[in-house]
């Protein structure tokens, strides 16, 4: 058991109390060379999202003085020395609102104001920010109190991130998107609030002499006050994780959905987007040559419901009048082929006919003469082929297709195929209406 103890025992290899207390009031105030140090860290990690260059963040997190009023805190609450308290706290806000200045200014001079994937990474803080904070906090605390200080300093810094936060709320300032700067600043809260603590649990656990003697009316105070911060910070960072989990379902089952209704049935997928936020979902989708109907449409948001993470999902299929046209291209042969029985199916004429009907409605010549006399008509073309059937015959076939902005009445559909007989000089036009 004592073997074990000697284990963990984080006594051994512990600096000097006085000596180790010292060295952090020095590191809390911001003046002279950590000034200086202060305002290039901002500046190298303002450009370092700017440009998304991970290894500037990262030169960035390491020059960063930040961390020395928070530690400073943590050991001043741990040692009821309320004086360092409030000077730690002085100089971390000082700090902080030269930081949010510097960087704000820095992005309002910047041509570059493009959102970068290193900004955004510093917008959505859940739990998990809260466990790096409290566990690198920890590090930073035990590696503060040693007398060989070694490796864990920079790594501390590198993980709980405490300047791209405030750079990136500075860019929300200087942009006015105000969910980048509240996202951004409670991540920073969270790292300042979380490594402060961590840090007084292990001045309390290396049982450092208080500065003076308090009752317990004091200490239970201070306990209260770091449970209202803990709960403060841990319930929306808990909310914004199950959010996150709840997002990454929906893109999960989407690309489910997607693979198992329309790729595994040889329908090509040319444009998705999916939309996830607290009010509304969206799947948004675009295919190639599949034109859906309303009756499949309303299968597909039935399948699409019966899964519990894309319930509540709009489904928005994506199609224009060319995938209308390809979808009536197979009736209208069909009308055409009813009509005239004799025609050849394998016949090459066919396929310059169904080449000519996928065609846009772009004859704007005819649509300006059929717009005096139906209005409504909105786009008209014309395909007129010489079919030829078994016995060699030449048959001609004309086929009018139009879009309206209304429908038009069964009279006015009679009048138009008079009217374009007469006009194209035809015995029997085929009309057909494009949704």
């Amino acid at each position: 058991m004592k073997k074990f103890y000697d284990i963990l025992n984080l006594r051994e290899g512990e600096d000097d109390k006085q000596k180790t207390l010292e060295s952090v009031k020095k590191s809390i105030s911001f003046k002279g060379a950590n000034l200086w140090i202060l305002a290039c860290a901002i500046l190298v990690a303002s450009v370092g999202l700017n440009v998304n260059s991970t290894a500037v963040i990262i030169g960035a997190m390491l020059i960063s003085p930040l961390m020395g009023p928070i530690v400073g805190a943590g050991f001043a609450l741990g040692i009821y020395d309320f004086d360092l308290l409030k000077r730690s706290l002085r100089n971390l806000l000082n700090a902080t609102a030269v930081s949010l200045a510097v960087s704000a200014i820095y992005f309002a001079a910047s041509p570059f104001k493009d959102v970068q994937s290193e900004l955004l990474a510093r917008t959505s803080p859940n739990i998990y920010d809260i466990l790096i904070a409290f566990f690198g906090g920890i590090v930073g605390a035990i590696a503060v109190t040693r007398s060989e200080k070694g490796n864990p300093i920079p790594g501390v810094a590198i993980a709980t991130a405490l300047m791209p936060p405030l750079c990136t709320a500075g860019y929300g300032i200087a942009t006015a998107q105000w969910t980048y700067f509240l996202g951004a600043f409670y991540l920073y809260c969270i790292n300042c609030v979380f490594i402060g603590i961590a840090t007084f649990i292990i001045i309390k656990y290396l049982q450092y002499p208080p500065k003076k003697l308090v009752n317990k009316t004091v200490q239970k105070r201070v306990r209260t006050s770091i449970t209202i911060l803990i709960i403060a910070m841990l319930v929306p960072s808990a909310y914004l994780a199950y959010s996150l989990y709840r997002e990454q379902q929906f893109k999960k089952n989407s690309d489910i959905f997607i693979e198992n209704e329309f790729t595994a049935k040889g329908y090509m997928v040319i444009y998705k987007k999916s939309e996830f936020t607290r009010k509304k979902k969206t799947l948004e989708l675009a295919f190639l040559s599949k034109f859906f109907t309303q009756p499949e449409i309303k299968r597909l948001d039935s399948v699409l419901n019966t899964n519990k993470y894309l319930k509540g999902t709009e489904l928005i299929i994506r199609q224009d009048s060319t995938d209308r046209l390809n979808a009536l291209k197979g009736d209208i042969l069909k009308q055409v082929k009813s009509t005239e029985n004799e025609l050849n199916e394998k016949d090459v004429k066919i396929m310059q006919l169904e080449q000519k009907l996928a065609g846009s409605l772009n004859d704007k010549k005819l649509l300006k003469e059929a717009n005096a006399i139906f209005p409504q008509i909105t786009a008209v073309t014309v395909s007129k082929q010489n079919l030829i059937n078994q016995k060699d015959s030449i048959i001609p076939v004309t086929a009018v297709l139009y879009r309206a902005a209304r429908p038009l009445s069964p009279e006015d559909k009679t009048r138009l195929n008079k009217w374009l007989n007469q006009r194209l000089d035809v015995k029997n036009a085929r009309v057909y209406e494009v949704e």
